[in-house]
């Protein structure tokens, strides 16, 4: 790797590194990830940059979803399923009621590790190490369990393995199927007004499938589907210790995800991250936030993709609802006018967030709608692709996120509040949004 220069970013400053107590111990943990196999495969890699370029040309959308911050007790076939179940429901609706392609990319199998705005907690007059995710630190309030442990490294490594084997199992092994599209929806029918919308669509499904049959037509693509893996590469040391140099090529791969992006928070041009993404060639996102200029998105072009190869960057703007209108027009106008290819996806989630009356994070759905329809004005009035969604959500039946179909009201926050960080929308609020996006999406 040194040949390649991959090194580089250790001269940098690197925001929102753990203070690991002991360099030995992580250097050997470091050594020890250098040596499991990959995760994902260089070949799955650049068919996800293909299939983003067909976002970036304005041909496809793209529904990136998952936990805020995955755990590693959260690794069970029961989690994983209702994540994708989710996911799986949510894509039927935008490429059935939207009329467009949809790329599937999980905020799974690698989410477990966060920037925090602050390096310390306080409750009750004890401060103590922020958490930053199961891969630095334990969610427990007490000094032991706040102390950064490189060991979790490698149970991040694993627990990340064990969830793509449980993804691959279900989207290849008949469990995303197109036929299933009432199965995944028979324990949330009745009692959810999305649901019941839902199943209407399914319905409708379920009688043009039908019609092909009858007509002969049973196409391979619906009985199993792509799906891609992603999370913010934040943790430098583990990432680029799952890098590898693909041997059809010669380049360098982030193994442990098919696609990794940049938070808003560590973005820096001068900074290691940036740095570090320059020489990977996954496809690569980047948070941007209301106070980027274009100069900066313009450099984030010119550092990360220098070639402007198609699907290689993603923008993910997470503007909040109040600013998106104001503060995106600039950013996505000077883009195009430089030529530079870029797929644009909204965040419609981190901008959004406030602090209940309960003292319990939440986020309104109304905020959530408001940005990605303000998300889909920008695009329209200027001539540009609206190239998809970026949310936290969880296929369990939370209570996180206040309104919906079924609404949750601040006084319910306390029921289900079990997010080891963000709040997350929940099933309804998810498939809400999903067809609120494709009713914007049809009148693009």
């Amino acid at each position: 790797m040194s040949a390649l220069n991959l090194d580089t970013w250790r001269d940098l400053p690197a925001a929102q590194q753990p203070e690991w107590p002991e360099r030995a111990e992580l250097d050997r943990v470091v050594t020890e990830l250098k040596g499991l196999p990959p995760l994902v495969f260089a070949g799955e890699c650049d068919q996800l940059k293909n299939e983003l370029a067909a976002v970036a040309r304005g041909e496809a959308f793209v529904l990136q979803g998952g936990d805020c911050a995955e755990t590693f007790a959260g690794a069970t076939a029961d989690n994983v399923r209702n994540k994708l179940k989710t996911l799986l429901q949510m894509a039927i609706v935008l490429t059935y009621a939207g009329r467009v392609p949809v790329v599937k990319i999980g905020r799974l199998a690698g989410q477990f590790a966060k920037p925090r705005s602050k390096n310390t907690e306080i409750r009750q007059g004890v401060e103590l190490p922020a958490y930053r995710g199961d891969m630095v630190n334990g969610f427990d309030f007490t000094p032991e369990a706040r102390v950064p442990d490189p060991g979790r490294l490698l149970r991040a490594y694993h627990s990340s393995a064990v969830t793509l084997n449980l993804a691959r199992a279900f989207t290849k092994g008949g469990y995303a199927d197109l036929r299933q599209v009432h199965a995944w929806n028979q324990d949330f029918v009745a009692g959810s007004p999305a649901g019941q919308r839902y199943e209407q669509l399914a319905r409708e499904i379920d009688h043009a499938l039908a019609f092909m049959r009858a007509c002969g037509a049973e196409p391979e693509e619906f009985h199993t589907v792509e799906f891609y893996s992603s999370h913010e590469a934040l943790i430098l040391d583990y990432d680029h210790a799952l890098t590898r140099i693909d041997s059809r090529t010669g380049q360098p791969y982030d193994v442990s995800a098919h696609m990794v992006w940049i938070g808003e928070r560590t973005r820096q041009l001068d900074g290691a991250h940036v740095e570090f993404f320059s020489k990977i060639r996954n496809p690569i996102g980047v948070k941007l936030g209301p106070a980027t200029t274009p100069e900066e998105a313009l450099t984030l072009v010119e550092k990360l993709n220098p070639d402007n190869e198609p699907g290689r960057l993603t923008f993910i703007s997470r503007m909040g609802a109040g600013k998106v209108r104001d503060a995106l027009p600039i950013l996505v106008e000077k883009i195009a006018a430089s030529g530079a290819t870029v797929a644009w996806v909204c965040d419609p989630m981190h901008g959004n967030t406030f602090e209940a009356a309960g003292g319990y994070k939440t986020r309104r759905l109304d905020d959530v709608l408001d940005e990605v329809a303000g998300f889909f004005e920008v695009h329209r009035a200027l001539g540009t692709h609206p190239g998809g969604i970026h949310i936290e959500f969880t296929g369990d039946d939370v209570t996180e996120c206040v309104g919906g179909g079924h609404p949750i009201v601040e006084g319910d926050l306390a029921l289900r509040y079990e997010t080891a960080c963000d709040p997350r929308l929940n099933r309804g609020q998810s498939l809400d949004l999903a067809f609120r996006v494709a009713e914007l999406y049809r009148a693009q």
